[in-house]
């Protein structure tokens, strides 16, 4: 399928222009005239303003942290030893114990908030496509995903920074709270069968990317040194199939609560793990699940050194 009419986009680097694209004019964005014209043009130059590139490279530093934090819960919780949940609230709570914990957590919820913006950003370079009918399908698509990106690294930074403030929660119980409350609701299995079908296709299409390698885009292969491209692609995929696998699971469980009208099995990444656990041989494939989120983690702090923003991947 040919791609919408938008540039490939590497890290922006201080005093670097980008080379306009075919029909992009003077290489911001095109002559649009109008308020909203300017209005996007002066949008992009923040998005693109190298002191937010800064912050926001913190927040993949922060989310690979965040990883490798969920693979030593996970490992923990294979051991059979009691500690935080092994999710994104569990590895918060491990950061806000620790040494720093609340300046460490301000930094986390500053940089997602600043990645988060960064990732939207990319709407504003691809939004021309739908405009063209022979582009618009694959356009929206694009949009969609980097627009759902940024709000998964918002959420983060929401809940770092309510950690921050010392409004701890764990998710797990949380999100059993919002599936019974919109149980009791007429038509509220409807929206907790359409949430786990989400969930469960943002965990097939993260283990499909692990499988073909799809996530290789993010990185500015270029400015990567040869001899760590086979290692940023090997521990990728591992993380990619293992988020998938347990995401992919959190769908699952969250549909049994749906049909079963049980809240009990709605318990988020925590509840896949210790499912995964629970069966034959479980504590090997929670161990081999817990290495593929380190590797994840690994990954993404190798993003944070060689980021390619590029949402068309």
């Amino acid at each position: 399928m040919e791609e919408p009419l938008a540039p490939h986009r590497s890290w922006p680097r201080p005093g670097a222009r980008r080379e306009p694209a075919d029909g992009e004019g003077d290489g911001v964005l095109p002559r649009q005239g109008g308020r909203i014209g300017r209005l996007l043009e002066s949008a992009r130059e923040v998005t693109d303003h190298p002191v937010l590139a800064a912050v926001a490279r913190v927040g993949l530093v922060a989310y690979g942290v965040l990883h490798l934090l969920i693979g030593w819960l996970a490992v923990a919780l294979a051991r059979g030893v009691d500690g935080d949940d092994a999710d994104q609230t569990g590895a918060l709570q491990a950061v806000a114990d620790s040494p720093g914990g609340t300046v460490l957590l301000w930094l986390i919820g500053l940089g997602l908030f600043s990645l988060a913006l960064w990732q939207a950003g990319e709407v504003l370079l691809w939004w021309r496509g739908l405009l063209d009918r022979a582009h618009r399908l694959r356009t929206a698509f694009v949009c969609t995903k980097c627009l759902a990106k940024a709000g998964v690294y918002a959420v983060l930074g929401v809940t770092a920074l309510l950690f921050a403030l010392g409004w701890e929660y764990q998710a797990d119980e949380r999100f059993r709270e919002l599936t019974g409350e919109a149980l009791e609701v007429p038509g509220g299995a409807l929206l907790v069968y359409a949430v786990a079908a989400g969930v469960a296709a943002v965990g097939l299409y993260t283990l499909a990317r692990g499988v073909t390698g799809g996530f290789m885009k993010d990185i500015d292969l270029p400015a990567a040194p040869d001899r760590w491209e086979p290692v940023i692609e090997a521990v990728g995929r591992v993380g990619y199939v293992a988020k998938g696998i347990a995401f992919s699971l959190v769908g699952v469980l969250l549909w049994r609560a749906a049909s079963t009208a049980d809240i009990s099995t709605a318990t988020g990444l925590d509840g896949a793990l210790t499912a995964i656990g629970s069966v034959r041989a479980g504590p090997w494939l929670l161990g081999a699940v817990a290495a593929g989120f380190a590797a994840f983690g690994v990954y993404a702090l190798a993003r944070a050194r060689y980021p390619d923003r590029d949402p068309s991947s």
